[in-house]
């Protein structure tokens, strides 16, 4: 008896002094606007033993509460009452197609550190069974409001990311990229899926958001990685950590851009027609490191991950060799979001567009919150503008925001940013179950961005100097004006 009551005590206290140094945690010494933008500061690392931790407890929203719109704009409730709804996409006849999903069973981190994200998620309020649905929702009468729910497809695998071409409905679960036939204005989606690629299962990372291209010939996935800077192992990170790109006319996949750690948002620059992303960084070197990003994704990209962040500042916590010549050739990213904020969505301004000549010429990322940060960072909606050339500018400007109280709880967590066939914008809440309506009252459909016209550059008969004046860390190519 005396032996076990040794061991509990001896238990309590390694439980007190690990909630301490949990609850301790590094607190950041740069504003947030300090560490977002096209040239953020990059602080000297502060390597965690045990990370930061500062979780916001969901409270949901009062019946009468809705977000913090910024000035000129106006949020509603477009449909609420959903389990955990996360990607949202708009066929073309206006209906709307949310995945209703959480992670999937046994995935993310194991033993000590398996208990601890467990814990974490719990108060969160991502620690609940993914629902496993795809679910059509409909304003048939126009007033902004869903009034038509239907559940169309039920059998799934913690679903994420959705596209639709053609009479072809693309999903892809975590493991897999499917097509479906699919009739738009259909309140079902029978049949048995085709499956076109296997994607590397679960994961610390795993949703899998996909893009297809304009043309309707490519989709582009974006697997996370599987852990935080490879500690498992690089060979447990094999498929992972990149953008996918599936060619629908030959049925075949390469990879397209790798070294991203957690791509989520994908979207197309409407300047240039780029790919484009928001990522989310590493963890564990303190408040201030490392900014999660958006940036474009030219074929063949390369962001540093495992080994570096933000361009060449490397990681010495990462054991596997650095490939050769990594250094030389990863890219620093477009635009810092800022550390630990969990950008998601991301949306760029589309033709007919209901936000105003304030947002008429940019892009809407949802960024989802911090857990290990300190304070909290995230939790809004914001607004990066773009100059005419195509590139961001300034720093994010608040869209939505509201969903952290003062007190530390959070009323929701925005995760997608979509738009509406009317040209309003629709944001996600998962811990809330709603997704939110946002247009400026009394908006004209604003114009579409004009697509810029580029010249090819001049092919080169050897290759000479830094090679970062034509790929990495300048991007000159892509910067100069047109001729």
């Amino acid at each position: 008896m005396r032996k076990w009551l040794i061991a509990l005590l001896a238990l309590v206290a390694l439980v007190a002094v690990a909630a301490v140094l949990l609850l301790r945690g590094q607190t950041a010494e740069l504003p947030l606007a300090e560490v977002t933008g096209t040239e953020p500061t990059i602080a000297e690392p502060s390597p965690e033993k045990f990370p930061t931790v500062k979780v916001a407890r969901p409270v949901g929203w009062g019946a009468s509460e809705v977000p913090q719109a910024a000035a000129g704009l106006a949020v509603t409730r477009f449909a609420s009452g959903l389990d955990h709804p996360r990607v949202i996409y708009t066929l073309p006849n206006g209906d709307v197609l949310v995945t209703l999903t959480n992670r999937p069973p046994g995935s993310g981190p194991k033993g000590i550190a398996g208990l601890v994200a467990k814990l974490l998620f719990a108060r969160a309020g991502a620690d609940v069974p993914s629902p496993d649905q795809l679910v059509l929702l409909r304003d048939s009468n126009g007033d902004g409001a869903a009034d038509q729910r239907h559940v169309l497809r039920t059998e799934l695998s913690s679903p994420s990311g959705i596209a639709w071409h053609d009479g072809t409905l693309y999903l892809a679960n975590h493991d897999a990229l499917l097509a479906f036939p699919y009739a738009l204005g259909a309140n079902r989606l029978d049949g048995a899926p085709r499956k076109l690629m296997d994607l590397p299962p679960g994961g610390n990372h795993w949703m899998r958001n996909i893009a297809l291209n304009p043309e309707g010939t490519r989709i582009y996935v974006a697997v996370g990685s599987a852990s935080n800077i490879a500690e498992n192992g690089i060979e447990a990170e094999q498929g992972r950590a990149r953008i996918w790109e599936y060619n629908l006319e030959t049925r075949r996949q390469r990879p397209f851009a790798t070294g991203l750690r957690n791509a989520n948002g994908l979207d197309f620059n409407p300047w240039s027609g780029e790919l484009w992303t928001t990522v989310n960084e590493r963890d564990q070197l303190g408040s201030d490191l490392v900014p999660d990003y958006l940036t474009n994704v030219p074929v063949g990209a390369q962001y540093g991950w495992p080994w570096l962040y933000w361009g060449e500042n490397v990681d010495r916590r990462v054991k596997a060799p650095m490939p050769a010549y990594l250094v030389e050739y990863s890219r620093t990213p477009e635009y810092a979001l800022g550390p630990h904020v969990a950008a998601l969505g991301l949306a760029f301004t589309k033709g007919g567009h209901l936000m105003g000549d304030r947002f008429a010429s940019g892009a809407f990322i949802a960024r989802h919150g911090s857990w290990n940060r300190k304070p909290a960072a995230g939790y809004d909606v914001v607004y990066v503008a773009f100059d005419e050339r195509g590139n961001p500018t300034g720093t994010p400007v608040p869209v939505l925001s509201g969903f952290l109280k003062d007190n530390g709880d959070t009323r929701g967590r925005p995760t997608w940013v979509a738009w509406a066939g009317d040209g309003a914008l629709l944001v996600s809440d998962d811990t809330a179950g709603i997704i939110w309506r946002v247009a400026a009252p009394g908006a004209q459909p604003g114009a579409a961005i004009e697509r810029r016209a580029t010249r090819a550059l001049p092919p080169r008969p050897e290759l000479s100097g830094d090679p970062r004046a034509t790929f990495g860390e300048a991007d000159y190519a892509r910067r100069q004006p047109a001729q």
